[in-house]
């Protein structure tokens, strides 16, 4: 999934096409993908706009790729949708988002073969920092909900990769839309299939921001990625 703008990166290119250590960050993410999994269909989804600009790149930098390009819808749920209309019955589907590349093979391997005892796998990593309840006045300032609390152990963040089987997911995005769903978990949830998680990985970011990025940077150099 690499459809999104990168509005809150700022800059012209979209985040996804940045590069991380000299190689967009789109191609470091799709690359673990194929290490973990060499016979598996990569399908990108992108803008329309920057349709031609990644087959040109791929063209001269990263042909020994095959992808099956998709065009973006006008959300993230619509995006999965669009993608979604071109996988085949009987296939094991790992939705990911383009602008995480740190994620481990090792991690890859582990859910899939996972799948063969659960309907859906999530990686999910445990809250560190104590959580607040809290809301915003009329002047925009922050304020305590009162009686409000969390229970930080019960508190988890979910990442991707997030995997389903074809089926499964084509019938959840059936649904029509709804500002509730803030990833496919979410989405099959609301259906009723059963969802099953793995620890993630802490280094498993979005990247979303410059800090973000050099966060990214930081974490490949002492990796030794780059």
């Amino acid at each position: 999934m690499a459809a999104g703008s990168g509005q809150r990166m700022g800059g012209e290119m979209p985040k996804q096409f940045l590069p991380l250590g000299g190689v967009p960050i789109l191609r470091r993410t799709i690359e673990k993908f194929t290490r973990a999994c060499p016979e598996a269909q990569i399908v990108t989804v992108l803008p329309k706009d920057s349709i031609p600009f990644w087959k040109e790149y791929c063209g001269a930098h990263f042909s020994h790729c095959p992808q099956l390009l998709v065009e973006g819808g006008i959300t993230r749920f619509h995006s999965v949708r669009n993608a979604l209309a071109k996988i085949p019955d009987g296939a094991l589907v790992a939705v990911q988002d383009g602008v995480r590349p740190l994620l481990s093979v090792d991690l890859i391997r582990r859910m899939i073969a996972r799948m063969d005892q659960v309907r859906a796998l999530i990686p999910v990593v445990p809250m560190v920092d104590t959580l607040k309840v809290l809301r915003r006045d009329e002047a925009g300032d922050l304020q305590t909900v009162e009686g409000a609390g969390v229970d930080r152990a019960c508190v988890f963040g979910a990442q991707t990769p997030q995997l389903f089987r074809s089926e499964d997911l084509r019938e959840a995005y059936a649904q029509a839309f709804d500002t509730a769903f803030t990833d496919d978990a979410s989405v099959a949830e609301r259906k009723g299939i059963p969802l099953s998680y793995i620890e993630g990985e802490r280094y498993n970011l979005k990247i979303t921001t410059p800090d973000d990025l050099s966060l990214a940077e930081a974490i490949l150099t002492i990796t030794g990625e780059i």
